[in-house]
């Protein structure tokens, strides 16, 4: 492995633990994990800003006429604007979508740019284990958030009706258990998501014969996750709770098994 390789690996790591970090740290309202995502971060954006120098130095002119390269320059752009509105607005909850789509542009770019790194079997399928098992903890922690959520609004709709009110016997939990819990399971879910899904494209990007191609599976995949950040950002740092939350983390674990179930008859059918 060549040092351009190396810092590639490099700068994917930093980013990807930035995101964990950032995401797990706003989950745990730990500031200081946040303080050292956003220095994994800057230290990810200066290699980043080195690699793109030296592609430049390289290649000279003929890199503007590789796609790769402008992926590239995306994702470094977005970092910028990032960082100027963390500076001007103190907007330190846009790391929640910044880091996760930087570090998917890089990971494209590499894709359309033909760099490969061959790495070990063994190595590649740690990625691909880390990928299906978090997958399968956020499936599992969602089915609670869903279970929680039908059951808030159920009896939130009884409360509000005297028949409904009368019908509650002693034993029935309040809602403010029931919003706990949703709230429990959006801030260890999401994360968890996101390493899933974001592992698996470091995945494809360095197993020896696999290409990264944009596919039903992975949009769907990433709509699933734009719909769970947005419910991550609203409900961890804007403070929602009740109804609104409730029927949005039904929407994402709906979403979240019909793209499971389109993976399953996809792989299927593939030969």
């Amino acid at each position: 492995m060549g040092l351009f390789e190396l810092l590639q690996l490099l700068i994917i790591g930093l980013y990807l633990v930035g995101t964990v970090l950032f995401l797990v740290g706003t989950a745990a309202a730990n500031p200081r994990l946040r303080r050292l995502a956003g220095i994994l971060a800057v230290a990810g954006f200066a290699l980043h800003t080195v690699d793109i120098a030296l592609v430049f130095v390289q290649e000279r002119g003929v890199a503007l006429n590789a796609s790769g390269t402008y992926l590239s320059i995306l994702a470094w752009s977005i970092l910028v604007i990032y960082f100027f509105f963390w500076w001007r607005f103190r907007l330190e909850f846009m790391a929640l979508t910044v880091l996760p789509l930087a570090l998917l542009f890089f990971l494209t770019s590499m894709t359309f740019s033909g760099i490969r790194v061959v790495m070990p079997k063994q190595l590649t399928m740690l990625f691909f284990g880390l990928h299906i098992g978090t997958l399968v903890l956020a499936l599992g922690v969602l089915v609670m958030g869903f279970g929680a959520a039908l059951a808030f609004l159920h009896y939130n709709k009884k409360i509000k009706t005297k028949a409904g009110l009368r019908s509650l016997g002693k034993d029935t939990p309040s809602l403010s258990i029931f919003d706990r819990v949703n709230h429990m399971v959006v801030a260890i879910g999401f994360p968890l998501y996101t390493l899933g899904l974001f592992s698996s494209f470091v995945w494809y990007w360095i197993a020896p014969g696999k290409m990264f191609v944009w596919d039903v599976m992975k949009i769907s995949s990433l709509a699933v996750w734009g719909a769970f950040a947005f419910l991550f950002h609203q409900r961890m740092l804007l403070g929602w709770k009740g109804r609104k939350p409730a029927i949005l983390m039904i929407i994402v674990f709906a979403a979240m098994v019909v793209s499971l179930l389109h993976h399953t008859i996809t792989f299927r059918q593939m030969p």
